[in-house]
């Protein structure tokens, strides 16, 4: 069985290393300073239309359901209209 402070010991390290991770990557960078700035920009831009993307297909899945379930209780309500009449 693990004990707490090996557990405790564990979590630290690897928060630890987690946090430190974009720091060594910065340090490692050989590229001058002007050239990352650019990059970046353009790259957060592909995300919200990737979001939206996104979220447009999942309302399309909902409307498309909502459709579905709209049909399903037509027909379901003139079959009792039907039987009612017989």
């Amino acid at each position: 069985m693990i004990s707490r402070f090996v557990r405790l010991s564990l979590a630290t390290l690897v928060s630890a290393t987690i946090g430190l991770s974009p720091i060594s990557v910065m340090a490692a960078d050989p590229a001058p300073a002007s050239a990352p700035v650019a990059a970046p920009a353009a790259a957060p831009a592909a995300q919200p239309d990737k979001a939206a993307e996104k979220k447009a297909q999942k309302q399309a899945k909902k409307d498309k359901k909502a459709m579905k379930k709209a049909e399903k209780k037509a027909k379901k309500k003139a079959k009792k209209a039907e039987a009612a009449q017989q």
